[in-house]
């Protein structure tokens, strides 16, 4: 049976005209901020440079952030019913940036997926026993059929760099789904009350909370592994360039939307800030490449006087200059 529909006092009556403006650019900006990082990976065909535990951090941050606003203004969607669909739409403007969101970084993760790097993917396995049959590949017949001339043989088996970035990807879809399950299952057997039911309270809370935890986290191995190598790798220095001040405005929006607390807006404020830590790292690097002349992946570059092969025979310096 369906529950009687909200008091028309509850829900929002007029417009407010900045805040569906900032919230729209904000939205196109999200998009815009995005394509040069999926781009670039599909381009480069390659997602060298990332760290799959901040992908792993980076997608349930955003997730618990989306379902946190999912819960704390569930009674705007409940408020559709009796609004027109433009002023539903007008809003739930809030949540559906931060549902954009998520869906943006989780695309960095299917990417990082599919364009993880071969030479990272596979490797050679030599058995303990030289004389172990198995599936080969580089062994050659030997006409005398002495063994002891034969090549060691090896099969060809996955890395646990590569096992590592499956296992976390699993987590990333169990984490949503539980979550999203409990959410919409308290949402939807709790009673509608004003203040919410204490139930809804401290998910929300909890998501909020977690949600800064891992925001706070999330760019830390990333941090790590950028300035270990020394590489920008795949990273898109346009993204981070985008949204490094975009932050600011994505948190004001949340602010001023109606039905949100600090727990909604802070881990937004959280990752701006370390993302622009990750950003100055990037450009420092951008600039030792172009001394070094070697490009993000530490391949040297062509130079003017050399043929294609690199006749120089210059070596990537990764470790140090």
């Amino acid at each position: 049976m369906l529950r009687p529909p909200p008091d028309p006092s509850q829900c929002p009556s007029s417009h407010d005209v900045p805040t569906l403006v900032l919230s729209l650019g904000l939205c196109t900006g999200l998009i815009i901020s995005y394509l040069p990082q999926h781009i670039r990976i599909i381009s480069a065909k390659t997602s060298e440079g990332f760290s799959p535990w901040f992908l792993l951090l980076g997608a349930t941050s955003s997730a618990s952030g989306m379902l946190n606003l999912l819960i704390v203004q569930w009674p705007l969607f409940r408020c559709c019913r009796i609004l027109s669909a433009g002023r539903c739409f007008e809003s739930l403007l809030g949540f559906y940036q931060v549902t954009l969101q998520w869906l943006l970084f989780t695309i960095i993760l299917i990417l990082y997926l599919i364009y993880f790097p071969k030479h990272l993917k596979y490797q050679r396995v030599l058995p303990l026993d030289s004389a172990v049959t198995a599936p080969t590949y580089g062994a050659t017949d030997v006409p005398d059929g002495s063994s002891a001339s034969q090549p060691v043989k090896g099969t060809i088996a996955t890395t646990p760099e590569w096992r590592l970035a499956v296992t976390l990807a699993c987590v990333v879809a169990i984490h949503l789904g539980l979550l999203l399950l409990l959410s919409l299952s308290l949402l939807f057997i709790l009673p509608p009350t004003t203040p919410p039911h204490p139930f809804l309270r401290y998910l929300a809370t909890f998501l909020g909370v977690s949600a800064l935890i891992l925001s706070l986290l999330q760019y830390t191995p990333q941090i790590h592994k950028t300035y270990k190598a020394k590489l920008v790798g795949a990273l898109s220095l346009g993204t981070m360039a985008i949204q490094v001040p975009g932050s600011v405005l994505f948190v004001i929006s949340l602010v001023m939307r109606p039905g949100t607390d600090w727990t909604s807006w802070l881990v937004y404020a959280v990752t701006g800030g370390v993302q622009g830590i990750l950003l100055v790292i990037c450009l420092f690097w951008k600039r030792r490449q172009k001394r070094l002349g070697i490009d993000d992946f530490g391949v040297p570059l062509v130079i003017p006087g050399t043929d294609a092969n690199g006749e120089d025979e210059r070596r990537p310096l990764v470790d140090g200059d």
